[in-house]
């Protein structure tokens, strides 16, 4: 099992999604110069795959892709790592409306000069974040019990 990332969250392994090869060399030149590891796809299905191989840390994935559209991916990366970090783009992200709930990712970015810095933005954010996780059925169960004798005690 890979350890966590230093706390600068340098050398986190990012997982680059895009049809684009221009697209995926320009994102991954700029994350790899700022330390980061990187792979990368060029369709759903292999980044499921890439997945399955590497413990990644992050995903950034494109919305329009042949055969599996970027929330599609999302869907399926919820289903086998609810907590995984995801990044969507899209140059599309306001004609088709496309947020946080709609498509299920942590931040959805719009493609455009300004994408490097927002993408900067969001990753380190969301690398650093702690994870939100509900303590077990059995904690709240024994939790909420306390609650209750303590409240017939008073």
């Amino acid at each position: 099992m890979r350890t966590p990332p230093a706390p600068t969250q340098q050398g986190a392994l990012i997982l680059l999604v895009d049809d684009n090869p221009h697209g995926l060399v320009a994102r991954r030149t700029v994350l790899e110069e700022l330390g980061y590891s990187i792979r990368t796809a060029t369709n759903g299905e292999e980044a499921l795959h890439q997945l399955s191989l590497h413990q990644v840390d992050l995903v950034i994935t494109d919305f329009r892709m042949p055969n599996m559209d970027g929330v599609e991916l999302i869907s399926r990366i919820r289903k086998l790592r609810a907590d995984m970090p995801v990044i969507l783009l899209s140059g599309f992200v306001e004609p088709l409306g496309l947020t946080e709930q709609s498509t299920g990712a942590d931040v959805v970015l719009s493609k455009s000069a300004g994408e490097v810095d927002s993408i900067l933005r969001s990753v380190r954010r969301l690398l650093t974040r702690q994870p939100q996780r509900k303590p077990a059925l059995s904690q709240q169960a024994s939790a909420k019990k306390a609650r209750n004798a303590g409240q017939a005690q008073s």
